[in-house]
């Protein structure tokens, strides 16, 4: 048993202890408040003068798939080959020991949603995982697979402009995607028909009938079959969208084939804020720390996180980001001071980020049952000289800061 006292704990869905306990064992969180009787054979950390969070996370970034620090030759984040690639997983790409992943475990950010990147209308699944770095995937893996990631606006029609192909125009990206969309509803209905025919056979056979047509069932093509948990909801759907007009057409999509879905960047989100307050979408924003690279960013703004939290938007905020990922608490921080409330700043980056992604049951908040990942800070995450001290994920030490 651990047991963390004395520090500010900040539980983000029941409030903000003053010299709280957070007690520990067999990796997951125990119990949570203030004067709990402590075990005598706990091991005690002092926590005085320190914030203690849970773990950060970041909802959408690509580390472990673009090669940090080797090149980007390296880079494995986006097949620029065929834009409709939803048989593609980033389970097969993400890299353990990428460079990546000693850097954001040191800066409190124990969960990330990574995967494919936008160059392809349908990217493939995206993959949950935990930070410290593993000898394999498969250990560091907290959901697999974690939703199918879309894009529309500039990025396909780019990438495939370029070679001469569709999708060259906004038109085409949506009519590209609505058509594979079409193709999976029609692969899955035929599956449908083959359970039903199949099933009436065995009842027949069962019931003595002879010289019955045994069903063929239909060839197996995995680009429809990695879409069908997505038309029936079992999959989430992050849609990368940049404009305002781009993210009304991934609504207009989303709703049109009953998607669960949220918005990734939805940098101009706060055009139609209120649109989507009402049509109750989530939405991943981000990254706040950037440039404006490219013609859709050009009204980009860091009030944009503010806006659409205080519309009643669910959002979380994410870095887009490698190694990078390190900087999400700034980002967070950035949106604070243009604007949006604290307290749902921090909700972005820990339990709306875990409900976005669908792993709240293990994270995002410090609540008995859940994960034992827990970070002690030396002030507050949002001040830029604050520090992560100790990490521990499933309650395992995993970094402590040396001065």
């Amino acid at each position: 048993m651990i047991a963390i006292v004395n520090g500010k704990v900040l539980t983000i869905t029941h409030g903000t202890l003053e010299k709280g306990v957070v007690l520990m064992d067999g990796g997951k969180i125990v119990d949570v408040g203030v004067d709990l009787e402590i075990p005598a054979d706990a091991r005690v950390v002092d926590a005085a003068g320190k914030y203690v969070l849970p773990g950060l996370i970041d909802a959408h970034c690509h580390a472990g798939l673009f090669g940090d620090g080797v090149g980007w030759e390296h880079a494995d984040g986006n097949e620029m080959t065929d834009p409709v690639t939803p048989h593609l997983r980033a389970l097969d790409a993400v890299h353990p020991e990428d460079l990546a992943f000693p850097d954001i475990i040191e800066s409190g950010v124990t969960t990330i949603l990574t995967g494919p990147g936008s160059a392809n209308l349908i990217g493939g699944t995206w993959i949950c995982i935990k930070t410290v770095p593993r000898s394999s995937i498969e250990q560091m893996t907290l959901k697999e697979p974690a939703g199918m990631k879309m894009a529309l606006g500039e990025n396909p029609r780019r990438v495939y402009g370029t070679q001469k192909r569709a999708p060259s125009t906004r038109m085409a990206n949506a009519a590209e995607l609505r058509m594979a969309l079409v193709k999976a509803q029609n692969y899955m209905m035929k599956w449908e028909q083959y359970g039903k025919d199949k099933a009436e056979y065995e009842e027949k056979t069962a019931a003595g009938g002879k010289d019955l047509k045994v069903p063929t069932p239909p060839e197996r093509d995995l680009k429809m079959e990695a879409l069908v948990p997505v038309l029936r909801r079992e999959m989430r759907v992050h849609i990368h969208a940049h404009r305002a007009d781009d993210i009304l057409t991934a609504v207009r999509i989303g709703e049109e084939f009953n998607l669960d879905f949220n918005i990734e960047h939805c940098t101009e989100g706060y055009k139609i804020a209120d649109i989507l307050a009402e049509k109750k979408i989530n939405c991943t924003v981000g990254p706040i720390l950037f440039s404006r690279s490219k013609v859709e960013l050009r009204n980009m703004t860091p009030k944009n996180p503010g806006i659409l939290a205080r519309a009643g938007v669910k959002i979380a905020i994410q870095t887009d980001e490698m190694s990078a990922v390190r900087y999400l608490s700034i980002n967070a921080a950035l949106a604070v001071r243009e604007g949006m409330p604290e307290e749902e700043a921090l909700k972005a980056i820990t339990i709306n980020a875990a409900e976005i992604i669908g792993v709240q049951d293990r994270v995002g908040s410090l609540e008995p049952g859940k994960d034992a990942d827990v970070v002690i800070f030396s002030g507050h995450p949002f001040d830029y000289c604050t520090v992560a001290e100790k990490v521990f994920v499933d309650g395992e030490l995993v970094y402590e800061r040396k001065d």
